[in-house]
């Protein structure tokens, strides 16, 4: 009999590439994790509109998947998604502080609602069904996160603004092409990964994620503090490799493609457990 494992992974650096083409052997090695039994599901910096996608391509059969770094959790009832758990928060005070240090920033928040408010076109973010606003409408109401592009800042010139401006009252991701990514305070992949682990009632040391970014630390610790398993892609940096229990190969090489294949397949189970 097969006890499942709960596995989330992330999308960008993890499934696919940086042309948006699936990793070696990826699709095939998911389809095996499923069909052994395991509850395999996306736990992404991505919207849910630019996430359902992956789902349904990968043929993932998952009850939830996480979106937008913990904020949006969805769930699949009847063969539809909802927006299950969604975390908000006031985005006033955070907006004030960013536009008084980057006032030639873009600048985008996502209501509870999923529509997408911002101030300039953002290369590389779906704004379908998103409208254009001014600066000061984007607070209007509460939101699940803030993005901030700034052309001609790197992810260290970001940390140095997040310590400067002392965001503490929020979560922050930097990602891969340098952009802000504001989230509820104490909200992270980890902490929807463990309502939905609860949820499904999976034992905590049956979880298993992989991603490759500063936002995929928060799930990594998470997994660990279970005893779980927590797995970096190789070309992750020096810090998020150092917050995962284990390494495998880059995304170019396939590399969770290889990390899926460790999971214990139906006869390797042991029954009595």
């Amino acid at each position: 009999m097969t006890r499942p494992w709960l596995v989330g992974l992330d999308v960008d650096g993890t499934i696919l590439l940086q042309d948006e083409t699936m990793s070696p052997g990826v699709p095939e090695a998911i389809t095996r994790a499923r069909e052994a039994g395991h509850e395999v599901t996306i736990a992404t910096g991505r919207s849910w509109m630019a996430t359902r996608r992956y789902v349904e391509e990968l043929g993932l059969t998952a009850e939830y998947v996480v979106c937008s770094n913990g904020a949006v959790t969805m769930r699949r009832v009847d063969g539809e998604w909802e927006r299950w758990n969604v975390e908000t928060f006031d985005p006033r005070p955070v907006l004030a502080l960013l536009q008084e240090r980057l006032p030639e920033a873009r600048y985008m928040v996502e209501l509870a609602s999923a529509q997408r408010l911002y101030t300039a076109v953002l290369d590389d973010w779906t704004l379908e069904g998103g409208r254009q606003v001014d600066f000061d409408e984007l607070g209007a109401e509460p939101v699940s996160r803030i993005v901030v592009v700034s052309p001609g800042h790197d992810e260290e010139d970001f940390h140095r603004l997040v310590a400067d401006a002392g965001l503490n009252e929020v979560s922050y991701a930097i990602g891969w092409t340098a952009w802000l990514d504001i989230a509820p305070q104490g909200v992270d992949k980890g902490t929807a990964l463990e309502q939905v682990r609860t949820e499904l009632g999976v034992d905590g040391g049956r979880v298993f994620v992989a991603g490759d970014g500063r936002n995929d630390v928060g799930m990594f610790g998470w997994a660990r503090s279970h005893g779980g398993r927590a797995v970096a892609m190789g070309q992750a940096p020096d810090e998020v490799k150092d917050a995962a229990g284990e390494i495998t190969d880059d995304v170019a090489d396939g590399g969770l493609a290889t990390a899926l294949d460790t999971l214990p397949a139906p006869a390797q189970v042991d029954a009595s457990e």
